[in-house]
């Protein structure tokens, strides 16, 4: 019989009840196993069964060379083998076993306890046999119990490869909630372009850049954020939070001069010298051509910046360059400054601050203390 001759035959019993407790798991299902995958059951010095740990016994420990164990396989009745790994693990920790397998039969777990994080996260792979299709089933076997590779160290070798991709995978999808809450409350130029482009299509009319910011900031970023926190502290008695929308704080506001007054004046402040505007776009159009009449190397500086937006210049020669593989924008969202430069104009607040901080870094001067900037709510 073939391996997976011998893996289908084995399914069928454990849907028919067939092993009914610990032993018969062993002797009908792991034993047998091990002999298709190559090894001496016979030999008790290769497979030894009920290798003594201190007064404690793992239920077989399979050795290379003789007598030296390189894995130890932990046997439970069918179902039973949840919680067993903490005892598997201590066993394998006292002699520095390299892999341990913990099995019900059914289950097949194959865990790497000297790697980092709990036990399900150093497990590297779990194979239900009445699950997977028999052939599959028989490759990952192969793979990780095999005398063969096991022997040669090329079972641990991919264990461990499996290992870290299954690490990897964790830590990104740990890692895409943050990054996408990054790309939306950042204001991504790419990624609110790419929305004002699916709305047009969809409606035929396309949202400016501020619109689908306040989308996103009001929908995506300050309701997640509401939920995660409300998740870390909800009771299981504890009413749902209504989750409220609040702007993010604009750096460095400019307070209009007057008596008894708190109005907020739009507009921007260099060197204590103040121009009011009637928007953020202006205020970006103001920024760009006050720095460059008081330095008329500033646009080229600023122009050899080597990363501006992901699919955009934020100054340039022409309206063309602006938006590179956007005619349609070059054609309407510019202004020329009297320099002869032309500065993108398709963006939103948050974008705004931030080609204005760049501009400070370009200009060598202080955002927030030489320039001050209010674009508006």
């Amino acid at each position: 019989m073939t391996l997976e001759e011998h893996i289908e035959d084995i399914r069928s019993g454990i849907k028919s009840g067939r092993f009914r407790n610990e032993a018969a798991v062993s002797q009908g299902i792991v034993l047998r196993l091990l002999q298709v995958l190559g090894w001496p059951t016979f030999d008790t010095q290769v497979v030894c069964p009920e290798y003594s740990l201190e007064g404690r016994r793992v239920d077989f420990a399979l050795c290379h060379p003789s007598s030296k164990p390189i894995a130890f396989i932990e046997v439970k009745q069918i179902g039973q083998s949840d919680g067993a790994e903490r005892q598997l693990f201590e066993y394998a920790f006292h002699i520095g076993v390299p892999v341990a397998i913990l099995t019900d039969g059914q289950e097949w777990n194959f865990f790497l306890p000297a790697e980092q994080g709990d036990y399900g996260e150093r497990r590297v792979y779990k194979l239900d046999l009445v699950e997977r299709e028999p052939q599959e089933s028989a490759a990952r076997l192969i793979r990780y119990l095999s005398y063969s590779e096991v022997t040669t160290g090329r079972a641990i070798a991919a264990a461990r490869e499996d290992y870290q991709n299954v690490s990897r995978n964790r830590q990104m999808l740990a890692t895409l909630p943050e990054a996408w809450t990054k790309l939306v409350s950042e204001e991504d130029d790419l990624l609110l372009e790419l929305v004002a482009d699916r709305v047009e299509s969809l409606s035929g009319f396309k949202p400016d850049l501020d619109t689908v910011a306040k989308f996103l900031r009001e929908n995506v970023v300050f309701r997640s954020s509401a939920l995660a926190n409300a998740q870390a502290t909800q009771t299981p008695r504890a009413q749902p939070q209504r989750i409220v929308a609040q702007a993010p704080p604009l750096p460095q506001r400019i307070q209009a001069i007057g008596p008894g007054t708190n109005t907020i004046a739009v507009g921007f402040s260099l060197d204590g010298k103040f121009v009011s505007c009637r928007n953020g776009r202006e205020v970006l159009i103001g920024v760009f051509e006050a720095l460059s009449q008081r330095d008329p190397s500033f646009p080229d500086r600023f122009a050899a910046r080597p990363k501006h937006g992901r699919t955009r210049r934020y100054l340039a020669r022409t309206a063309d360059e602006l938006y590179p593989s956007r005619p349609d924008l070059a054609r309407e969202h510019f202004a020329k400054l009297t320099s002869g430069w032309y500065v993108g104009t398709n963006v939103s607040k948050a974008q705004i601050e931030r080609i204005t901080e760049m501009c400070c870094e370009v200009a060598r001067i202080r955002f927030g203390k030489d320039l001050l900037v209010n674009i508006g709510e």
